[in-house]
């Protein structure tokens, strides 16, 4: 049901048979705490989600067209909004149409005026009025096929869909986005390829892939980078200065392979090196006035282009991992290699990413048979390992009841001051430590269970603080080294 092969070995999407009535079930939260990942990366959803990436992906590298009169090729690339050989499907124009309404409601919510360090609350507003609109927008911008999908239950296939499309906004509730929401775009568009909502009619092959990239996609973008700017979001889990960018992914992606080397045919084997003939160099990322002319026509650029709208300072110091990226020598091909890598270790790997992701029957749970085995969690990412285990329903009167077995501390000594016993986490055998906590020499140490500090106290001060009456001796009658009172700017000397 998940995927299906080409003769070429070039994986895609299977339609679901539109004969037989389907069970769809509202998307669910499954993944509620790290090790949770380990099953998504195994899991029927996961192998789906790549499968859809890397066909995207595919169809998106400039083709070789072969004339068999005059035996000679020409080099066919695939920029945005271009309509060169290039057939628009009624459901992708019926899709930028409502992307464009989900747009417009922007201008009927204004954002509240006055500086504020996080996001707007008119944001709120915004997805409250999308919220109680959308079933009657997909229902009015969904092909036929789609609405009248047979179900098996109450549950219809807009039920499901519209769960991925409500959440490809950001949060209402943190007023952030992140590369969580823009992959719940990318499932509600797997779902629509799935239920056949793309092959209305029959088309070149790739040519319903690029139409989704070039027209839905990039509208897309062009939405949640208005949403941004107008009401201030936040980024969603962002690793700042470390992270590739605040927002996106995909358009790295898929931008990268607008410039990668030629292909023959859509399922022809991606390259992994060289370029375009006539591609800008990588490093013009950070020359404004490159970004500037490939930024209508290509998604990398089009993301750099944003960096630079609401970033100042150099590039290299507020984006310096696409910095690095730009001195790759070897070309887009390679460029593009290494962002679907890292797309699977850094966004479908990573819990703060994936743990919204809402799982139904069209993109499920259900372990994957053909999937092949997974690392351990702790070697895959420190996420996975090192999150905090969920607190089960019973964990309360548990607690409660092992708190009530403990011995009575020391008489004079409060539970405060009583030093608790060391506590064994599961999973945690090989979480990731600072440089400085090994246990080597200078390293931190660990005895009975507690680990020692690795920095000495303070010295004692030397100086003596002489007072009057019982406070000058302790019970030995040894005098005691305090260090003087502190005192306010303000306080007059005794």
């Amino acid at each position: 049901m998940d995927k299906s092969e080409s003769p070429a070995n070039a994986p895609s999407l299977q339609i679901i048979d539109n004969t037989q009535p389907c069970t769809f079930i509202k998307p669910q939260k499954k993944i509620h705490e790290g090790h949770d990942v380990s099953n998504f990366l195994v899991s029927t959803a996961y192998g789906d989600i790549m499968t859809f990436l890397l066909q995207l992906n595919r169809a998106m590298f400039p083709c070789s067209v072969q004339n068999p009169l005059s035996k000679t090729s020409t080099i066919q690339s695939w920029e945005l909004d271009s309509a060169v050989n290039l057939y628009v499907s009624d459901t992708v124009k019926k899709l930028v149409e409502l992307l464009k309404r989900l747009d417009a409601i922007i201008d009927e919510i204004p954002p509240d005026p006055g500086p504020r360090r996080f996001g707007n609350a008119s944001f709120r507003t915004w997805y409250q009025a999308v919220d109680s609109r959308i079933g009657e927008m997909l229902s009015s911008h969904l092909p036929e096929n789609i609405l009248s999908f047979p179900h098996a239950n109450e549950v219809t296939a807009i039920n499901e869909i519209e769960a991925y499309l409500l959440g490809s906004f950001g949060s209402a509730q943190r007023l952030d986005y992140g590369s969580g929401h823009e992959l719940s775009f990318l499932a509600f568009l797997g779902c629509i390829w799935k239920l056949g909502g793309f092959h209305s009619q029959p088309s070149p092959p790739g040519n319903s892939e690029r139409a989704i990239v070039l027209y839905v996609i990039s509208t897309y973008l062009s939405l949640i980078r208005r949403l941004i700017k107008t009401y201030t979001l936040e980024p969603a889990g962002s690793h700042g200065v470390w992270g590739l960018d605040d927002h996106s992914f995909i358009p790295y992606i898929f931008g990268s392979a607008q410039y990668g080397p030629a292909i023959s045919s859509i399922s022809q084997q991606t390259p992994t090196e060289g370029s375009l003939d006539g591609a800008p160099d990588p490093g013009d990322v950070a020359r404004i006035a490159a970004v500037d002319r490939e930024r209508d026509k290509n998604l990398y650029f089009g993301a750099i282009g944003f960096i630079h709208d609401v970033k100042k300072g150099p590039f290299w110091e507020h984006s310096p991992m696409l910095y690095d990226i730009s001195g790759v020598r070897a070309g887009w091909g390679k460029i593009n290699k290494g962002m679907i890598k890292m797309y699977s270790a850094e966004i479908l790997s990573k819990y703060p990413v994936v743990q919204h992701f809402p799982f139904g029957s069209l993109f499920s749970f259900t372990p994957d048979p053909n999937a092949p085995p997974q690392p351990p969690p702790s070697t895959i990412s420190p996420h996975i390992s090192n999150q905090p285990l969920r607190d089960l329903p019973s964990s309360s009167s548990s607690s409660l009841a092992t708190a009530a077995s403990r011995p009575a501390p020391p008489l004079g000594q409060s539970r405060m001051q009583q030093q608790p016993p060391p506590v064994s986490r599961p999973g945690l055998g090989n979480a990731t430590k600072a440089p400085w906590a090994s246990n080597g020499p200078g390293g931190a140490r660990e005895v009975g269970g507690r680990v020692l500090p690795t920095r000495a106290p303070p010295p004692p001060r030397s100086a003596k603080v002489e007072k009057k009456g019982s406070d000058a001796t302790n019970d030995d009658g040894k005098g005691t080294s305090m260090p003087p009172p502190t005192r306010a700017p303000w306080a007059k000397p005794p």
